[in-house]
């Protein structure tokens, strides 16, 4: 909203005009004159606040004799009035001093207790206010998901002011009475920018930091954690990796929280210095109570984060490589292929999924379709659709459920495209088409066959790592067979790869798809007249033979042997203890971890005793099922080996975290990717806003920025200087 000039047939307006605007002071006595100057009858009835909130004067009818200066003389008063204070505090020093030398229990702490008495002086008291103030704007907008920048600038005509959010906010909160800002500004021009960017991004550099540590703290406290990061992620137009950092709180709830973004790098080598670096350096970590890591990408990043996790587990043995419990192992498998097709087949199923859950009526419109598709098999058609209005692309059989769905989702968007009654815009139509377009190319089509005939041998053994605890313990014994499965489909190739190859042209036919090779294949082979190679063997070269290589060699990788011994050390919690009898061997599994342990001397005896307790219970007592709800058990103390090999274990990725409350992190994080223009995300912004609920110190922020920001020139100055500016 722009404002006017108060002065007689002035019509400037500060956002048609490079002239600075002022407030009217609140100081009744200057507020008068300034009345008196406008020689404006309808103006001599308004309260000093009033004139201050709604009405001002340009540069061109300002006239600094109205501003009340705070002159040389008086900045000279403060400083001789502040040196005069610390030197009337020398005695009590000396005091302190010879007290501390009588009593040296007094000495700890002593040079902190000198700088706590220091008075703060006037000047740095309001400073302080005022700094408080900005960084209650920064939390605010961080934690409502506000950007700092309200408007293009290539938007806004050369010559006008329009005030970023920032400056709204502050221009708001001045003007609803905050005497601190008031007092600060009151002689700013009001189409000036009150607070530099080079101002806001250190201070929200110092936001971020500190929320941050609040988490970090707990990390700390609890000494043992793993790492996990997610997807990469578009920031303002550059690539980022997500942190989460899991570990037990004092409440021994297991819990996972986000912690920042780290700026990604093409370079594996340098991305791994760098990980390493801010994690240690930067956010004070020590890695060498890293007990897991975890990293959820896509194909094109998968074989450089691998390089990371080697890195780490060269210099952190003990930093055990794992699959995340957030991701199914079919869509973590299928993720890392190291095949174009794969992971552009992998980006159009998400796409297809983001698609119809735009709207109701979208989804609506799918159902319809599948109840005719499936009319014979109503069963069937009711349980794909109550799939497809859930997330689905991150079930262990998503292959399977796209292949059932395929003519459905052609027939759809087909439909949605060509609808003749107009019933959507332009760009869902659109969007319809590009999409159907897509997955009614045959190169998808064979893609997702295999992706589903491959992974169907690992399909089981991934459902069971994220079942009950004892899913997962049976789970870490089946992985030779699955193995040995995929090793057979290896060495018979060519005869599996027909079957699948003859399932992805019937799927075509059906679809009335044409069966050929990619373009992109056909226009580099142009003029080989020696080339023969069909379809068929072609995709067997390009597709099959690489997905199956490559699957086996990444469940050898995220199942070392240090992972499964872990695993089997899941046999501590007393309910997979009742399904093997009683008859375990923790202690030969637990070895890895016996540094971990408080009491290692007494393990095999404590786990004697264990054991004793849960097989020799009482009728009516349920064995724990889960590591979560052992740790709760009130005399789980009288067990601290068993308790520190439980803590560990809970912290490990693979392991789900059983309290849903504790699992925000990565629900916010997706959330805030999912509300935030691309353009609109900040790193800092984002930790306000997905950490919204993390207690902030104002003080430690404030405290913090002059530490490493002010110096004692950038102290508020006298009002002369900042009129000079404006």
């Amino acid at each position: 909203m722009p404002n006017f000039c108060a002065a007689p047939n002035c019509t400037r307006k500060s956002t048609q005009s490079d002239l600075a605007f002022f407030r009217f002071p609140r100081d009744p006595a200057r507020c008068q004159k300034w009345v008196e100057n406008c020689r404006r009858a309808d103006l001599e009835d308004k309260t000093p606040d009033q004139l201050n909130k709604h009405y001002r004067l340009c540069a061109k009818h300002f006239e600094t004799s109205m501003i009340c200066r705070t002159s040389e003389d008086e900045i000279r008063t403060l400083k001789q009035k502040k040196i005069d204070e610390t030197s009337e505090q020398e005695p009590k020093h000396k005091e302190i001093n010879n007290s501390n030398a009588q009593n040296p229990s007094a000495e700890e702490g002593g040079e902190e207790q000198d700088e706590d008495i220091l008075p703060l002086t006037l000047e740095e008291k309001e400073n302080k206010e005022y700094l408080k103030s900005l960084f209650e704007i920064l939390i605010l907008m961080g934690k409502q998901n506000i950007p700092l920048d309200g408007h293009e600038t290539d938007e806004i005509p050369e010559g006008l002011f329009t005030p970023d959010n920032f400056q709204a906010l502050l221009e708001c909160r001045i003007n609803s009475g905050e005497e601190v800002l008031r007092k600060r500004f009151e002689t700013t021009a009001v189409n000036t920018l009150f607070c530099s960017k080079t101002q806001q991004k250190q201070m929200l550099d110092i936001c971020e930091s500190c929320i941050r540590e609040e988490t970090l703290r707990e990390v700390r406290d609890s000494h043992f954690f793993s790492i996990i990061t997610d997807d990469v992620v578009d920031i303002a137009g550059e690539e980022h990796l997500p942190v989460l950092v899991r570990f037990v709180d004092e409440s021994h709830n297991l819990r996972e929280e986000f912690v920042g973004f780290l700026p990604y790098e093409a370079d594996a080598e340098i991305l791994a210095v760098k990980f390493h670096t801010t994690i240690t350096e930067k956010w004070g970590l020590n890695m060498e109570y890293c007990r897991g890591q975890a990293y959820i990408v896509s194909s094109g990043f998968s074989s450089k984060m691998k390089v990371v996790a080697s890195r780490l587990l060269e210099k952190y043995p003990q930093a055990v490589y794992t699959l995340c419990s957030s991701c199914a192992l079919n869509i973590w498998l299928a993720k890392s292929v190291p095949v174009v097709g794969v992971s552009v087949a992998l980006g159009t199923i998400e796409e297809v999924c983001s698609f119809f859950h735009r709207s109701p009526q979208l989804l609506l419109e799918l159902d319809n379709v599948i109840s005719v598709l499936f009319q014979n098999n109503e069963e069937k058609g009711k349980e794909l659709k109550e799939i497809c209005h859930s997330q689905w692309t991150g079930r262990h059989d998503t292959f399977e459920i796209l292949v059932d769905l395929l003519q459905a989702l052609v027939l759809c968007l087909d439909g949605i495209n060509s609808d003749t009654n107009i019933r959507w815009n332009n760009y869902i139509a659109g969007r319809a088409f590009v999409l159907c377009s897509a997955i009614t190319d045959f190169d998808f089509i064979v893609t997702i066959v295999v992706l589903k005939n491959v992974l169907s041998f690992t399909r089981a053994f991934g459902k069971n790592l994220q079942g009950q605890t004892s899913d997962v313990f049976f789970a870490a014994s089946s992985l030779t067979a699955v193995l040995h499965s995929l090793n057979e489909v290896m060495e018979n190739i060519e005869v599996y790869h027909e079957f699948w190859f003859e399932e992805a042209t019937n799927l075509a036919t059906k679809l009335d798809v044409q069966m050929k090779l990619p373009g992109k294949f056909r226009r580099a082979q142009q003029g080989n007249l020696e080339s023969q190679l069909t379809s068929e063997s072609y995709y067997k070269e390009t597709l099959s033979v690489p997905t199956v290589e490559h699957i086996i060699q990444e469940l050898k990788d995220i199942f070392s042997e240090q992972h499964l011994k872990a695993l089997k050390c899941l046999s501590l919690v007393p309910s997979v203890m009742g399904q093997l009898k009683f008859n375990t061997s923790e202690e030969h599994h637990a070895d890895m971890y016996r540094s971990d342990l408080p009491n290692p001397d007494t393990l095999s005896a404590e786990l004697h005793c264990w054991r004793i307790k849960w097989k020799h219970r009482g009728k009516d007592i349920e064995l724990p099922s889960t590591i979560y709800e052992a740790l709760h058990l009130p005399d789980i103390k009288f067990f601290p080996n068993v308790y520190a090999l439980l803590k560990v274990l809970c912290i490990l990725p693979v392991m789900k975290v059983e309290n849903e409350r504790y699992e925000n992190g990565r629900k916010r994080l997706k959330a805030y990717l999912r509300n935030t223009l691309t353009d609109q995300r900040s790193s800092n912004l984002a930790l306000l806003n997905i950490n919204f609920d993390i207690k902030h110190d104002l003080d430690l922020m404030v405290d913090t920025y002059i530490k490493l920001y002010t110096t004692k020139s950038e102290l508020p100055t006298d009002n002369s200087e900042t009129i000079e500016n404006t």
